[in-house]
């Protein structure tokens, strides 16, 4: 048989962190690739027992549930959002199978092939990814550590008119960085001026090192959802566990109502045993005690990066020391290509994911992006180890 792919998946590039975690297959190598949670803060036995919760109550869990989600869990989540100053009602919200498949339906209902997206400069590829089954275009505008600058997204929505903002603004991935309230202010101000709505994703808000600062969402800076520009996304996976899959998004109910739609013809609905899982674990547990234990952890290894990375004295490597989120990115020696780099990498047993995969378009070889919650101790010592040597290898080798 001679199978012909549609166009746009032939033209889909594979996903590097994909492709990168099957190489880190084996005791021996040490991945800083994927942005894994750490296996040893799940809270294991409080979802055993929040499962246990659901199936005493009888057999419920396992009929189809409605497409929008499970309501509790619905109604739970809003009053979550609220704390937030993010007030919206159940009608205004969708439980989606992690938020990659929020970004993936929201675009579907925003969006025509061959449409415009603006994205910040480097950004999630996962994202790039779902702007090329759509068949969108990708335009980036620069950013620098306080976010996109606000100059250029003007310049590029005056040159090509986008159809939407796709961006992470705290803690964003692979960056790290965190907007400033008024690179937000601006960017929200500038879409609205010119009807374009935002996906705001935000996986990583919640963990943030220190509890005292606070960076308002998108969403809360619009104060509305009805006929508003935003559309906030979020998950559990980083917070909870990454195998519930749940995710969801909120945002102008009747765009939420037609991505009820696109959703059905997708997969019906999510998972209703993870739903009301989440819904039971969040009615006896601490949840935002926990978020502030992982975030503690999380912090702690990323300053034992930081501190590895500085010890080792490396000549032209830069970083952001992160206030929060997963990752870390560095900025390498000039004409060092990250992609060759990584092969000498793996060869010495650690893995890291290339900064190229980041980028839309003109991609700056020389970044790398290393994640510091999944390892610590030993492990990110010598993986740091192992690092350093292949780039001084690599380094004199060219």
């Amino acid at each position: 048989m001679n199978y012909r792919f549609s166009s746009r998946v032939s033209q889909l590039k594979s996903s590097a962190v994909r492709d990168i975690l099957k190489l880190t297959q084996g005791k021996d190598m040490i991945s800083f690739a994927g942005g894994l949670p750490a296996e040893e803060l799940f809270p294991v036995q409080a979802i055993r027992e929040a499962a246990d919760r659901v199936f005493t109550a009888g057999t419920g869990a396992l009929q189809y549930g409605l497409t929008e989600g499970y309501m509790p869990l619905r109604e739970q989540l809003c009053s979550r959002m609220a704390a937030k100053q993010m007030h919206v009602n159940p009608e205004q919200m969708i439980l989606t199978t992690g938020s990659q498949q929020a970004i993936d339906l929201l675009v579907g209902v925003l969006t025509e092939p061959g449409d415009t997206v603006l994205v910040e400069k480097p950004t999630y590829l996962a994202s790039l990814q779902v702007f090329a089954l759509h068949g969108l275009k990708v335009i980036a505008a620069e950013s620098d550590e306080d976010g996109i600058i606000p100059e250029d997204a003007e310049r590029l929505i005056r040159e090509h008119r986008p159809k939407l903002l796709y961006a992470v603004p705290t803690f964003g991935n692979p960056t790290g960085r965190v907007w400033s309230v008024e690179r937000r202010k601006k960017l929200l101000a500038l879409c609205k001026q010119n009807d374009m709505p935002i996906i705001e994703d935000d996986p990583y808000g919640d963990i943030t090192f220190d509890e005292s600062e606070q960076f308002p969402t998108l969403f809360s800076l619009e104060g509305k959802a009805e006929q508003g520009a935003v559309f906030y996304t979020s998950t559990f996976s980083k917070t909870v566990a990454p195998a519930l899959r749940s995710g969801w998004a909120i945002g102008d109910s009747s765009v939420i109502g037609m991505v009820a739609k696109a959703k059905q013809a997708a997969d019906l609905h999510s998972s209703a045993i993870d739903q009301q899982i989440l819904s039971e674990l969040l009615q006896g547990f601490d949840l935002d005690g926990h978020i502030r234990l992982i975030s503690k952890s999380y912090g702690e290894r990323m300053i034992e990066m930081h501190e590895l990375l500085k010890r080792q004295g490396l000549q032209d490597v830069t970083w952001v020391k992160p206030k929060g989120g997963m990752f870390l990115w560095l900025e390498l020696p000039d004409g060092l290509d990250a992609e060759a780099l990584l092969r000498c990498a793996v060869q010495k047993g650690v893995a890291f994911v290339p900064g190229s995969s980041f980028y839309a378009e003109h991609p700056q070889r020389n970044t790398a992006r290393l994640n510091y919650t999944y390892n610590t101790g030993a492990r990110t010592e010598q993986g740091v180890e192992r690092f350093v040597e292949a780039i001084g290898e690599f380094t004199a080798r060219s």
